[in-house]
């Protein structure tokens, strides 16, 4: 058979193109040691070529079924197309059919399109846990308190002491590698700055406003927090929750207003500042759980870690301004030398406020901001509980109505969110079109 000549090769190269896009016919440009191989096909035989060309001293197929032979083991040997695979796959453009996702996807899915409290992933058993260990530290450092401050009647150098536990058990923490904390930049610190003064601004208003009106008052206004929760989040975050939910706020704060039902009396300045301390107990909880679920994303041990020292300088400028040293000095006084008793007494009571602290940060994390102040009116109502039976208080009818009425409350609340949370079980398909999530 006389050689190919070069048109001949071209035509013949235009047909053999409408069999594969996987080889460039002209100029082979896969490895000569795969082009080796090839060489001892019989189905291939040697060709005169142009001297500048690339196929010089090469063999090539003369008739389109050798070509097609030769194709065919070139792809062999090069593996399957992806471009191929992926173009025989390919969805049209604005196809709405559910995506497949693996397991280690489902997690980031269903952060994209459930609640923005981060507590949507958490199971049911683990936010019991965490809300029964936020019981049990806050209300056993409510009655130590309660015990401590009859003899040391300062509370901002209680709240000084309570943050440099703090600064020491985290420290202690980061000492064996147990903390690692991130690197941030001028403006995250700011903003823990900020947070910092949040919190120091809430305690200010609430104490400034006791003095303002009568704790009965200054508790039904407090327990609020709830509904100004859920408005925040509705109006900043779009975030709606069940009817549910809704209706079961309703007992939740009414029963802490009958449950504290007493002598109600305010100021206008009172009321305004009482109003305002509850608004801004909602924003420190919603914060809080922002600043572990979005943005620094923080561990409760780092945020404990960062803030606890801004936390006593802040208790101790209070302490000076409400003329607490003075008093300080009086106390030391009066006990003499601190005994080991007294020194234990308020080393328990310091350990005790780094775990709720502890506590509190991960439970606000693990159930949500709006569980969170939901947990605090129904812990108003355990502490007037507890002070019946340690301290015989006496309650009315209203006041145990309210007490009944609360609990009521706090479990339809429970069941509420139980039934939220089987709602958005994880699935395995999510529609990213829509924003939903389903089952394969």
């Amino acid at each position: 058979m006389p050689p190919i000549r070069s048109s001949e090769l071209r035509n013949r190269k235009k047909k053999t193109e409408k069999h594969s896009t996987a080889m460039h016919y002209s100029g082979y440009p896969y490895p000569t040691s795969q082009l080796q191989m090839l060489d001892r096909s019989p189905t291939a035989t040697p060709i005169h070529t142009r001297s500048g060309s690339p196929t010089r001293g090469k063999v090539m197929p003369h008739t389109v079924e050798e070509a097609d032979d030769f194709i065919g083991k070139l792809n062999d040997l090069m593996g399957p197309n992806p471009s191929s695979e992926s173009s025989a796959t390919e969805k049209p453009v604005g196809s709405k059919e559910p995506i497949a996702v693996t397991e280690l996807d489902e997690k980031s899915a269903l952060e994209s399109v459930s609640a923005t409290d981060g507590s949507a992933t958490v199971s049911t058993s683990t936010k019991i846990k965490y809300l029964v260990m936020y019981f049990v530290f806050n209300l056993g450092l409510t009655l130590f308190n309660k015990a401590v401050m009859i003899a040391f009647p300062f509370p901002f150098l209680l709240t000084a002491l309570h943050a440099a536990a703090g600064c020491v058990g985290t420290a202690t923490l980061y000492s064996y590698g147990t903390l690692k904390p991130k690197a941030l930049t001028r403006k995250d610190s700011l903003t823990l700055y900020a947070f910092s003064l949040l919190y120091t601004v809430n305690i200010a208003v609430s104490n400034l406003s006791l003095s303002m009106v009568t704790i009965p008052f200054h508790q039904v206004l407090r327990a609020t927090t709830p509904a100004f929760t859920i408005a925040i989040y509705r109006f900043y975050y779009s975030k709606t929750y069940s009817l549910d939910t809704y209706v079961s706020l309703v007992p939740v704060i009414l029963g802490v207003g009958l449950a504290t039902y007493g002598d109600y009396y305010a100021t206008m300045l009172g009321f305004f500042l009482t109003l305002l301390g509850a608004i801004l107990a909602a924003l420190k909880t919603v914060v809080t759980n922002r600043m572990q679920t979005a943005g620094l994303h923080l561990t409760a041990i780092e945020i404990l870690y960062r803030l606890s020292p801004l936390a006593f300088l802040q208790s101790i400028a209070m302490a000076y301004l409400n003329d607490e040293f003075s008093g300080i000095e009086r106390f030391l006084f009066e006990q003499g030398n601190l005994s080991l008793k007294v020194f234990l007494i308020f080393l328990i009571n310091a350990a005790m406020a780094f775990g709720l602290n502890v506590t509190s940060f991960t439970a606000n994390k693990k159930t949500g901001a709006l569980t969170m102040t939901v947990a605090a009116n129904v812990k108003q109502i355990l502490t007037v509980l507890l002070a019946v039976m340690f301290w015989h208080l006496k309650v009315g009818f209203i006041n145990a109505s309210g007490i009944v009425i609360t609990i009521i409350g706090g479990a339809l609340y429970g069941r509420a969110e139980l039934m939220s949370q089987k709602s958005r079980k994880p699935s395995r398909v999510v529609d990213l079109e829509e924003g939903k999530v389903g089952r394969v």
